[in-house]
């Protein structure tokens, strides 16, 4: 049975000029992505940061090289349990690049992380369709 667990859902900031306009707001959307995916979540921690701290990330636990708007660090797939660093001058940089509104392209990039732990890939050009295609379908039912 699939549980209400949305508290456990948290936000760590990084960053002093950056914080989530509606932390709850947020927290139950990606509640109801899971349950649309038929998971639960136990414990998923969203750390917001600079460019310079998720490359360090990058460097030290994945040996790449290069910057990157998001990491997912998977603990456990069901029910989940996750820490997902997000580099909020990435998704700045990135929405300005793709003419979307920040806001949008932060949740693009906060659901990405969640429906990793969904299972969904990114790898081939297969999954990246499939993954697009399901971030564009929970963008559309934030309201």
């Amino acid at each position: 049975m699939l549980k209400d667990t949305s508290a456990h859902i948290t936000f760590d900031y990084d960053l002093s000029s950056f914080r989530l306009t509606s932390e709850y707001h947020i927290s139950k959307w990606l509640f109801s992505v899971a349950l649309s995916e038929h998971k639960n979540i136990d414990k998923l921690r969203y750390i917001f940061c600079s460019d310079r701290a998720l490359l360090q990330i990058n460097m030290d636990f994945l040996q790449h090289d290069d910057l990157t708007d998001i990491i997912t660090f998977p603990y456990q797939y069901d029910p989940i349990q996750a820490e997902i660093f997000i580099s909020v001058e990435r998704v700045k940089e990135n929405a300005s690049r793709l003419e979307e509104p920040f806001d949008r392209e932060l949740r693009r990039v906060m659901v990405h992380g969640l429906l990793h732990m969904c299972g969904y890939g990114d790898k081939t050009s297969a999954e990246q369709k499939r993954m697009r295609t399901k971030e564009n379908t929970y963008l559309d039912t934030f309201s």
